[in-house]
């Protein structure tokens, strides 16, 4: 079953309570503090405006996005599913930006030119179930990067999938959509199977219901460290998502920061 197709329709609205200009800021400061872009979108010269380049894989309906290009970043996003990226178009339209748009696998991302800056957060990496993909992902990450470049990440642990919400079931009534979100953790393949039913106003008393399944599997720092090494990728900094602290064992959700190794070219200095 393909997966974010009804649900983008009323993605953005389950998604009220997400703190994303807080993750804008936190990216933002990200990149100024490790990264090689500015934002200084239409920078003149072939390189400076390659480096200045960031990605958003897994942009899905693009409010980061936007954010991002808000705060002077010459934006891109990739996202697999054509309807959550026609939200991220509707989005594009109505604030005059000028954001690129591909429809692509991550595992087989494909740009015109290198990037400064790559970032893919909202657990959208839990989405890729073997490791062998995983590094896959990495591997397209590393080729695309600018030299000196960075690649932010976040990722939930095996440890919230086991201990917090497997096998456990997350429901929300609403005037206008409700939903009811059962998990199933298997804890041996680290794979959390999740069906959504959703169930969404159309007209008066009248509700159409659908449901989608999706599976996510949980990762160790150790394994996500180890997957960004094998593919030439540098460790800069691993930090509780939640916190800003250190990893601790019962740590929820991870960021990584990690570049590609490489010289920056001299006149291109950050």
């Amino acid at each position: 079953m393909e997966i974010y197709q009804d649900f983008a329709d009323i993605y953005d609205e389950l998604m009220d309570n997400t703190p994303y200009e807080v993750w804008a800021d936190r990216l933002d400061a990200l990149i100024r503090k490790y990264g090689v872009s500015r934002p200084e979108r239409n920078a003149a010269g072939l390189l400076e405006s390659e480096r200045n380049l960031v990605l958003d894989l897994g942009c899905g309906t693009g409010t980061l996005t936007e954010l991002l290009y808000q705060k002077g970043y010459d934006m891109m996003g990739v996202d697999l599913s054509a309807e959550m990226l026609n939200r991220a178009l509707e989005k594009r339209e109505k604030s005059g930006s000028e954001i690129l748009y591909l429809q692509q696998d991550m595992r087989e991302l494909e740009l015109y030119s290198t990037v400064g800056t790559i970032f893919c957060v909202c657990d959208s990496l839990n989405y890729i179930l073997e490791e062998k993909e995983l590094e896959a992902v990495f591997s397209r990450v590393e080729n695309y990067l600018f030299p000196g470049g960075i690649f932010i990440f976040d990722f939930n642990t095996d440890y919230k999938y086991r201990e917090v919400i497997g096998n456990t079931t997350i429901a929300e009534n609403r005037e206008d959509c409700s939903f009811i979100w059962d998990n199933y953790y298997d804890s041996e393949a680290q794979i959390n199977e999740y069906d959504l039913t959703v169930f969404v106003r159309e007209e008066g008393e009248k509700f159409r219901r659908f449901t989608e399944n999706h599976f996510q599997r949980g990762y160790s720092p150790e394994q996500m460290a180890a997957l960004a090494v094998r593919v030439g990728l540098q460790l800069v900094e691993i930090t509780d998502a939640d916190t800003g602290e250190d990893v601790e064992d019962e740590s929820e959700r991870i960021y990584f920061v990690v570049r590609k190794l490489g010289t920056i070219p001299k006149d291109q200095g950050v």
